[in-house]
């Protein structure tokens, strides 16, 4: 457990192995609440909301999770899936009518997951790009002044649509968090938008880099590429190890402070000290997985914590589970001799919290 420091905030503790992340996101001894507002250790300049749901530990974490849940269980995601098929085929009709070369970033991971969203929330599909635009920004921006504005900017916009749905009532996911604030009292103005701002900016950036890193990852060998086309049926399978192989974040995960003492198996955190937990290493920990940083994509199973564990795991884990599997599954059927346009180490990646391709040009 090594003792860091980041760009910003105080020093803390580096957990890594996966049995001690795992226990790290289990144990209600290390809080999030504790980070609100508060000078932790983080990569970006800007602090996280105290309203957040992101920075709230159980009942009120709990609360406020309840009331989006059922949009993002397995059987909910599910409902949308010939939604996001449909989708996913007009990006690749576009692909197709410009021909060769095309950047699978700008056609494909970035607007799939930001017009999914924004469907859910009833945002209309001229105004995603707006917040596809102001999210990469808040993800990908290296200074302090463009990642604040464009932070402020997002704000702006929820707050612009949280008073268009007190205008205009609507069932979406935003109406129906509009109604549990006005007339059920079960949430606060603060909570409404900072769990708007937490499903919109998490249910995008994250998933269009692991679209990208997916398509990369498959298109870049030959053999793998090869199976997948010859047995569609381990597209799920692919999905996983990519989720479990691909470092998308450069950071390390949320950041927690322990509440009190707390053994853990490679040592002790004391009360008051910062945790940072690194998924990514957890993912390549030799004692879980077999050639870990191989990619194997039969492993089964695949314990990978790429979307958390206990109270905080991602809430979109599904949604961003399909949208990958729809990604790949079209992508590998509509053109059957897609290849990269470029040498595999040649691809461009981001900068900033969030590591995939800048941009993927592919030929077929």
């Amino acid at each position: 457990m090594a003792r860091i420091r980041m760009a910003y905030g105080m020093e803390a503790r580096l957990i890594t192995r996966h049995a001690d992340v795992r226990a790290v996101l289990a144990d209600p001894r290390f809080s999030r609440a504790a980070t609100a507002g508060v000078d932790v250790p983080r990569s970006s300049p800007v602090m996280l909301h105290d309203a957040s749901i992101v920075t709230m530990d159980p009942p009120e974490h709990t609360r406020l999770r309840r009331l989006v849940a059922q949009a993002f269980t397995k059987r909910g995601v599910e409902t949308m899936r010939p939604r996001v098929v449909e989708a996913v085929a007009e990006l690749l009709d576009a692909v197709e009518e410009q021909g060769p070369p095309a950047d699978l970033v700008t056609a494909l991971a970035q607007p799939l997951p930001i017009l999914v969203i924004c469907a859910l929330f009833g945002v209309a599909d001229e105004r995603s790009d707006t917040f596809r635009k102001l999210a990469h920004t808040m993800f990908t921006g290296t200074e302090q002044q463009e990642v604040e504005s464009a932070f402020g900017e997002i704000m702006a916009q929820i707050t612009a649509l949280v008073a268009e749905r007190r205008r205009t009532a609507s069932d979406d996911l935003l109406g129906r968090l509009v109604s549990a604030c006005d007339d059920d009292d079960r949430l606060s103005e603060e909570e409404l938008v900072g769990l708007a701002l937490a499903l919109l900016v998490g249910g995008f950036e994250n998933s269009a880099q692991e679209i990208a890193n997916c398509a990369a990852l498959v298109l870049s060998s030959p053999d793998r590429l090869a199976e997948l086309r010859a047995r569609p049926e381990l597209v799920p399978s692919a999905v996983e190890e990519v989720l479990r192989f691909a470092p998308l974040s450069v950071t390390g995960g949320l950041v927690r402070i322990a509440v009190e003492d707390v053994e853990l198996g490679s040592g002790t955190i004391r009360k008051g000290e910062a945790v940072v937990i690194d998924t990514q290493s957890a993912n390549l920990d030799p004692a879980v997985f077999d050639d870990p940083t191989e990619m194997d994509i039969h492993r089964s199973p695949n314990p990978h914590l790429i979307f958390g564990h206990g109270a905080h795991r991602c809430i979109g884990a599904e949604l961003a589970r399909m949208e990958l599997q729809v990604a790949l599954g079209s992508l590998l059927r509509r053109f059957p001799r897609l290849a990269l346009a470029l040498p595999a180490q040649d691809i461009p990646f981001t900068k900033g919290m969030l590591r995939g391709p800048a941009c993927l040009p592919v030929t077929w």
